[in-house]
């Protein structure tokens, strides 16, 4: 269920507030900070003035790592009264690396009422040196500041909670396997030991276990108690946060159980980034692989659980979210688990869209937005303004669905639908914010998609391997060829790789790039398998099992409109619009980055009709494209033929009007099919196919047989200059009527919005554009 508006969208961050105090920093350019959490005071419990009033953050300011960064900032902000927190960091697209780091006034944001929106803060971004400099900076805050050096008082460890002895029940001992570590230092038959409990000061004699990185349990529910009866001691409740599966069977392989108050999707929540992750080992145990103890929050008391979980089935929620990769909230009634699906959007994003929406609808009649509701409740969101769905009526043919927002740690979940438009550039074809993950959300999405873009039905689609999105994909877009996003196979491959040795990568690279035939792909992969005996590898025998959807050799002769194969495609957005980006800059973020993208397409629109490409060859072949391509795949097409008199051209066959050529240079060599009746030909290496540009091996031909101009059929109108605006003609490749209608009434929209624009620019050009108008007007009557 839904509403629309028609026509008439691995760090963990912390926010804790950071109360340290570092060694005063002399005016050197590296700067030292002490470690995290260290107090350097003298006795009368005031910072240490050490001869030097400590200097000021400025731009270039260099650190040894981004912890000294923090560090320096947190002195600074003592000395002028104000407390920080840990903000947004970036990651590499590259090795999903932290590139940078900011570093806010803790009154940043408006999650709580105490938050002003600050706009003080610092960024440092890591250089090749491995240096953090600072490159952003802003010094102004918005409210007062207290008396410096205010916050610099020692850290006060918090008071001992009240354990009652009703914690013996549910702080019962699980069974935990220390690695390598024995209760008494001696041998341990049955290698399972209790877990030592340290005695906490002030507790009545009571204790705490500590989950640390390395602690094993049987089972994850085993794992879920534990960490629960840990937060009732410490003083903070549990929530069931995200779970992962298995590509191949879809069992867990690793969950999260964060603070209640994690996300902000309620107002009692404030973004802790405490939790404990646990991981499925092959041996079936489970262990703690991630692990964050610190609260945002004040911690309660001892606390009694309002639901007990230890009547939960041992099975826990592995078959009653089957299916899915997050669960949100769980309740227990009556020993039975009931699970709802949990919302990423925060709910204050909802008016703040629905506003924009509504201001965006009055100005652009083809503004299109809808909201996906479950029980009254809103869900996911999708919207395109005209010009998206303008683009997709021309190249919606070709569609990437980015939720790379799911690489970090993320604010909100938002996603695009991005096409290749005549000139290669990424065009924004629709956004979205997700719910959630599950396939009911992704379809629902596809589903808005298509009804907004005219029901365009893509023939390629790029996304994520995930389970929900291959079966949404499936069921909205049958006979859509779905390619698998590379940045989702690399972190795969660096996870499953990092203990295999380098000579691996080689082979592995060589057996999935240089593969010419599915014989010698399955040859090579199975060598590779048994060489470094990794059969019982099961993310391997899933991808085996997927490499139609993801190996260039499978997906030759599917048309993904020239994007690569092996190399990342670039968010559309860059690093202006992400998972990270807050509310209150999202809108100004995300209108900037559309402008500017849609800027370089008018830059090249203006390139193509007004530069001539210098011509490289006498061929008539070359002129012709000249005249009817874009500047940009032009270049694409005079390279291909000037590869072409590199190659030799043999006619290996010829019966009737069929004749075959072999087209070989040194090492590549491609078979080459030409037939006399209507000009078609066929090449072994299928890049016309999948990119709509012809290759060298078939220039070569039409070579040999002087062959002077391209046939009809070869030349792809969606790479033409006048692309956008192009006729159909009743030859042109088989459209349906409505998908023709369709282009008719964008492409007529698109130019009288043009001609309003520009004839309410004076009131000269107003009788002008209205005259024009008029009188057309008249001949279509």
């Amino acid at each position: 269920m839904g509403i629309d508006s028609g026509s008439s969208q691995f760090t963990d961050l912390k926010s804790s507030d950071i109360n340290t105090n570092s060694e005063e920093c002399m005016n050197a350019m590296v700067v030292k900070a002490y470690p995290v959490g260290m107090v350097h005071m003298n006795t009368n419990g005031h910072v240490e003035d050490e001869g030097e009033s400590g200097m000021e953050p400025y731009l270039g300011l260099e650190f040894d790592s981004a912890d000294d960064a923090r560090e320096f900032y947190g002195q600074y902000a003592i000395r002028v009264g104000f407390r920080i927190r840990t903000g947004q960091l970036y990651r590499s697209r590259t090795d999903g690396s932290v590139s940078s780091r900011r570093y806010v006034c803790s009154k940043e944001g408006f999650q709580l009422n105490s938050r002003t929106g600050c706009p003080a803060f610092i960024r440092v971004q890591r250089r090749d040196s491995g240096k953090w400099v600072v490159d952003q900076i802003q010094k102004d805050h918005n409210h007062e500041l207290g008396p410096a050096g205010e916050n610099s008082s020692p850290i006060l460890q918090p008071k001992p909670p009240v354990v009652s002895k009703s914690l013996v029940e549910v702080l019962r001992r699980p069974k935990v396997k220390f690695p390598e570590k024995l209760e008494n230092g001696g041998p341990s038959l049955s290698g399972i030991i209790n877990l030592k409990r340290p005695k906490r000061g002030g507790d009545g004699g009571q204790s705490r276990a500590e989950p640390y990185t390395g602690l094993e349990f049987h089972t994850s529910n085993e794992a879920y108690e534990y960490y629960q009866a840990y937060a009732e001691v410490t003083g903070f409740r549990v929530r069931i946060g995200q779970l992962f599966r298995s590509k191949n069977d879809g069992s867990i392989t690793s969950r999260r159980f964060v603070c209640s108050k994690e996300g902000f999707q309620h107002p009692s929540r404030v973004g802790c980034g405490a939790f404990m992750r646990i991981k499925r080992k092959d041996s079936g145990t489970w262990m703690v692989d991630r692990l964050n103890k610190d609260h945002n929050h004040d911690l309660e008391g001892h606390m009694v659980c309002q639901k007990k979980v230890s009547t939960a089935p041992k099975k826990f929620i592995e078959e009653e979210a089957r299916g899915l990769f997050s669960r949100d909230l769980v309740e227990v009634t009556n020993g039975k688990l009931n699970i709802s699906q949990g919302n990423k959007i925060g709910s204050d994003w909802y008016s703040v869209l629905l506003e924009y929406f509504q201001a965006r609808q009055a100005e652009d009649t083809g503004f299109f937005y809808s909201v996906e509701v479950d029980n009254g409740n809103c869900r996911s969101v999708f919207w395109a303004d005209g010009r998206s769905r303008f683009s997709c009526s021309q190249f919606g043919d070709v569609i990437i669905f980015d939720t790379s927002y799911r690489m970090s740690n993320y604010v909100v979940p938002f996603a695009t639908f991005v096409g290749v438009n005549h000139h290669k550039q990424p065009v924004l074809l629709g956004s979205a914010l997700i719910a959630n993950e599950s396939e009911e959300s992704f379809t629902w999405l596809f589903q808005t998609w298509f009804r907004a873009m005219s029901r365009c039905h893509p023939q390629s689609i790029i996304a994520d391997q995930d389970i929900a999105i291959q079966q949404a994909i499936a069921k909205v877009f049958p006979g859509t060829h779905h390619r698998f996003s590379l940045w989702q196979i690399r972190a795969r491959e660096r996870e499953n790789f990092r203990s295999l040795p380098n000579e691996f990568r080689y082979e592995y690279e060589k057996c999935i790039y240089q593969s010419q035939t599915t014989v010698e792909f399955n040859a090579s992969w199975n060598s590779l398998i048994n060489k470094y005996c990794l059969k019982e590898n099961v993310w391997l025998k899933h991808m085996y099992e997927k490499r139609e959807s993801w190996v260039p050799l499978y997906l030759q002769g599917k048309f993904f409109a020239g994007i690569p194969t092996g190399e990342s495609i670039e968010s559309f957005f860059g690093t202006q619009v992400n998972g990270q980006t807050p509310l209150r800059e999202f809108i100004s973020r995300y209108e900037q980055g559309l402008e500017q993208r849609r800027e370089e397409e008018r830059k090249e629109d203006f390139n193509s009709f007004n530069l001539q490409a210098f011509l490289q060859t006498k061929e008539p072949l070359e002129e012709q494209c000249k005249r009817l391509y874009t500047f940009t795949i032009f270049k694409i097409f005079q390279d291909e033929l000037l590869q072409s008199y590199s190659y030799i051209g043999i006619k290996t066959y010829e019966e009737g009007t069929i004749s075959r050529f072999v087209v070989r240079r040194e090492n590549d060599k491609h078979a080459v099919t030409f037939s006399a009746v209507n000009l078609s030909v066929n090449c072994s290496c299928q890049m016309f196919e999948s990119s709509g540009v012809l290759c060298r091996h078939v220039l070569k031909v039409f070579k040999l047989l002087d062959i002077r101009e391209l046939p009809p059929q070869y030349i792809v109108y969606r790479w033409m200059r006048n692309a956008e605006y192009r006729i159909f003609c009743g030859a042109e490749s088989g459209i349906s009527s409505q998908e023709q209608k369709s282009f008719m009434v964008w492409s007529l929209r698109e130019t009288a919005c043009k001609y309003v624009e520009w004839g309410a620019a004076s009131v000269e050009k107003y009788k002008l554009a209205y005259e024009i108008l008029r009188e057309g007007g008249k001949k279509l009557c």
